[in-house]
């Protein structure tokens, strides 16, 4: 394969969830300049048209479809509504989320559990359950979970986030197992401390970024888009050989002594 195809998308159909939040919109954007049909995923229906309309009068192929994640039923059917548009999906980017509540982990609900764990990682088995069997049966596929280092390193205020993230990176490992023989290539991206939305609260918190950047070697938050690119990458001919892996993309604050 030429270089200059390396990490083109062209031909190919991504389904994204999640896909009108930071890292959401980033990543539909990479994977719509690199050549793919978008079906873009939320459960805001207006937030999803209005990404749709940005990237059809760019003069890119999209599609809306929104979504109820902590709705099994409603997660189970996105795969057959999304495999309907352009009949099929090569690419699956399960990036919906949510943080749930802080604290210790002893003083969460069971309504908190549910909420965390079926929107992080229940949603993303079910809809990996249901959207990787018609890859196979059309020659591979590559499927992307997002993930966080928050499911790498102990964590007292954002436990069961954490707990749903490290199983996130679990499953990934699981699939590309199981479905490995049927060159349906399943990774996780962990990203550190990344400029968006969700994160606003904590960048503006001073003595929090004084600490976070002392123990991140590139002393610095992390863009949208470069989470964006490494998902390129894994869902590209770039990442071919690639599965099973969680790449964490985070300035090197994992590695880090603080120091």
């Amino acid at each position: 394969m030429e270089r200059s195809n390396l990490f083109s998308l062209a031909g190919k159909v991504a389904l994204i969830t999640g896909a009108t939040g930071g890292l959401g919109s980033a990543i539909v954007s990479a994977m719509a300049e690199a050549g793919a049909s978008l079906l873009v995923s939320d459960h805001d229906l207006e937030r999803c048209n209005a990404t749709v309309e940005r990237l059809q009068q760019a003069g890119y192929p999209a599609a809306a479809l929104s979504c109820d994640l902590s709705d099994p039923d409603s997660t189970r059917a996105l795969a057959s509504r999304a495999e309907a548009v352009w009949g099929r999906v090569d690419i699956l980017v399960c990036n919906a989320g949510v943080q749930g509540p802080a604290g210790p982990l002893g003083e969460t609900t069971s309504a908190d559990w549910d909420q965390v764990m079926g929107i992080n990682l229940r949603s993303a088995l079910l809809l990996t359950s249901a959207v990787v069997p018609g890859m196979a049966s059309r020659g591979g596929g590559s499927v992307i979970l997002m993930s966080s280092i928050a499911g790498l390193r102990g964590n007292k205020a954002i436990g069961l986030y954490g707990l749903a993230k490290a199983g996130l990176a679990q499953l990934a490992r699981n699939l590309a197992v199981e479905w490995g023989p049927n060159n349906i290539r399943v990774n996780a991206i962990s990203p550190g401390l990344i400029r968006t939305p969700l994160a606003a609260e904590l960048l503006e918190n001073a003595s929090f970024m004084e600490r976070r950047l002392a123990m991140t070697p590139l002393r610095r938050v992390g863009e949208p888009h470069e989470i964006a690119g490494v998902g390129v990458m894994l869902a590209s001919a770039a990442g071919a050989f690639i599965t099973g892996q969680n790449l964490v993309v985070d300035g090197g604050t994992l590695i880090s002594d603080g120091g």
